[in-house]
């Protein structure tokens, strides 16, 4: 009797058949999950980002009001706008680090060089392959949407004699007012981002910058060749490759480290052309665009597909071009 009731109380076990739908469930469901949780990661990532551009954007304005000028693009010794700017960022420490009077390479600025600063680091860019002793960065200042990386030459035989000089807020020695930005602080870029590089030059990847220019038959007299060689470039091809080591250290002030341009659409292919010819894109791991903050302060996204003219107008402080996007 006992064992009668015993087993009319056992039950029954799933079958094979029902475990394979609720396993097929589950996996339909973490399908759907995945996408959304990834979404808004990086949706928040992407609102960091942007207040990164907002904080340096502030210490710019705060700088401005101190000195009675923007940083310049580099410095003589080739420090970089990050530099400058440390005492309005709260990193007050890591600022008296630094030996103004000395490159950023030298023994007197190892310690800065090494120093983490955060609101430098975009927290889409994940990729970490930086040298021991340098410190990384994603935000760089806007030299323009001329070619000429330094200043116009005053020799008649050099090669780049006749360019025009750079038409941005930051550049050699630059020491802009905000009055000087004639196309108005709202419609002038100061920053935006790019991703940092792989830091190894037998590899070619989409952060690099590549090395063209007269030796290699590829030296463009204007904006409008740089562009065209970009899209045309073969980056697979190592005989291009030039410089891996890209966004570090924050303290080198220099094209493919802080200093970016708007002669080629953003995620462009970053190219030097020496001698003395540069057009590094901004890019980002944001799907669809990249963000900009602008001389007045304020940050917006733009898309990949803006036009060549649109991008170039935001990138002079003083050309008198209309934005129309």
């Amino acid at each position: 009797m006992v064992r009668n009731m015993a087993r009319g109380q056992s039950r029954r076990g799933f079958t094979l058949i029902e475990l394979l739908v609720v396993i097929a469930i589950i996996a339909v469901l973490v399908g759907l999950l995945v996408p959304a949780v990834q979404k808004v990661r990086e949706a928040a990532n992407r609102m960091s980002c942007s207040n990164n551009l907002k904080q340096m954007g502030l210490a710019l304005h705060n700088y401005h009001s101190s000195e009675g000028c923007l940083p310049s693009g580099r410095t003589a010794v080739s420090l970089s706008v990050h530099a400058q700017l440390l005492p309005h960022l709260e990193q007050d420490g890591i600022f008296k680090l630094i030996d103004f009077t000395q490159a950023w390479n030298t023994a007197a600025n190892a310690n800065a060089r090494a120093s983490v600063v955060k609101t430098f680091l975009c927290p889409s860019d994940s990729f970490n392959s930086i040298p021991a002793g340098w410190a990384g960065n994603n935000y760089r200042v806007n030299q323009g949407s001329g070619l000429l990386w330094g200043l116009p030459p005053t020799t008649a035989g050099d090669p780049n004699a006749g360019m025009p000089a750079p038409n941005g807020p930051f550049f050699l020695n630059s020491k802009m007012r905000l009055t000087d930005l004639t196309d108005g602080t709202s419609n002038t870029a100061a920053l935006s981002e790019h991703r940092k590089g792989d830091f190894n030059n037998g590899m070619s990847s989409i952060s690099d910058t590549f090395w063209l220019g007269q030796a290699k038959g590829l030296y463009p007299a204007n904006a409008d060749e740089a562009q065209k060689i970009a899209d045309t470039l073969d980056t697979k091809n190592l005989l291009y490759q030039g410089m891996s080591d890209v966004g570090a250290p924050w303290i080198y002030g220099y094209h493919s480290t802080t200093v970016y341009f708007h002669v080629t659409r953003p995620f462009s292919n970053s190219c030097m052309y020496p001698p003395g010819r540069i057009a590094t894109a901004a890019n980002s791991n944001h799907s669809g665009g990249v963000n900009v903050g602008l001389c007045d302060g304020s940050v917006r996204f733009v898309p990949a597909a803006i036009s060549v003219a649109a991008w170039r107008a935001m990138g002079s402080a003083t050309g008198g071009e209309v934005i129309s996007e």
